[in-house]
């Protein structure tokens, strides 16, 4: 409880400011980070294409080297240019199972604004406070 005390006495002008302040610096910090990571990931692509390339050229799947063994694998990924088509053939299919299980956030907060009577079956919720300072202006 002291804690609390003690946090009461600290005008909010002085908390508002220790928080920009901590704020800048940690947006300081984070931009000097992501441009140090951006680098070492555009050399990390540089070796990969390179490793590729050369597995390729080997015609090779996979190699085992002092440093480690080097795997060559294909990635498939599916994407529709025509949602409402997909739609009509997940329905048509019965093929619900295609989608990844994820409820689009924005879009279920105004379904439940415009319909609040109904709600999904087992949906849950969650909210959480956020604080945000900005500058003067």
């Amino acid at each position: 409880m002291a804690q609390d005390d003690e946090d009461a006495s600290v005008p909010m002008d002085k908390l508002a400011r220790v928080y920009r302040k901590m704020s800048a610096r940690i947006q300081e910090l984070t931009a000097e980070y992501e441009s140090q990571v951006e680098v070492l990931k555009a050399q990390r692509e540089a070796v990969r294409i390179a490793l590729k390339d050369r597995m390729l050229e080997l015609g090779v799947k996979s190699v085992n080297t002092a440093s480690g063994t080097v795997i060559l694998s294909v990635k498939q990924r599916y994407i529709t240019q025509d949602w409402d088509s997909f739609r009509r053939f997940i329905v048509e299919h019965d093929a619900v199972d295609l989608l990844e299980q994820r409820i689009s956030q924005t879009n279920m907060a105004t379904f439940l604004k415009e319909n609040p009577d109904a709600v999904p079956p087992g949906l849950n919720s969650s909210s959480e406070y956020s604080v945000i300072v900005r500058r003067p202006k």
